[in-house]
């Protein structure tokens, strides 16, 4: 299977402007340098890598504790992406990646032992290994 994504920017990098759309779903949006840059209201790109890896991670976890008979009622999960420099070029430096279960059955420790595991092994975390602090904080919800 194959996702696709597409772009178009027109203009400069300061005065112009893009948009976005991610599949055949109607998702969608306008960006600019205001919105990646100056934390403007509006989209980013980073901000659809941070709600990439937010689904594949909860996808993942839900997946890991279901297979060992822990199916969870909830996994909800959050990923701020920050842009910094790395080596004199804005990069995508920091991944802080926070997520939630509802498992019945289960301790905190268990939770983010699963947590751990799946942090290296979702498919969208595998893509983004070349982030040089990736943060994750797991809470087990009662």
């Amino acid at each position: 299977m194959a996702a696709r994504g597409k772009a178009e920017w027109k203009g400069d990098l300061k005065g112009g402007s893009g948009t976005f759309e991610a599949g055949e779903s109607g998702i969608g949006g306008d960006f600019s340098f205001s919105t990646r840059f100056e934390d403007a209201p509006g989209a980013n790109p980073e901000q659809l890598i941070g709600a990439a890896l937010a689904s594949c991670f909860s996808m993942a976890l839900s997946n890991a504790l279901a297979t060992d008979g822990h199916v969870p009622d909830s996994v909800r999960t959050e990923a701020v992406v920050s842009i910094g420099k790395i080596d004199g070029a804005n990069s995508i430096a920091r991944i802080d990646l926070t997520t939630v279960g509802k498992v019945p059955g289960i301790d905190q420790a268990t939770f983010e032992e699963y947590a751990e595991k799946t942090r290296t092994g979702c498919i969208v975390s595998r893509a983004l290994d070349g982030v040089p602090e990736k943060n994750l904080t797991a809470t087990l919800e009662s």
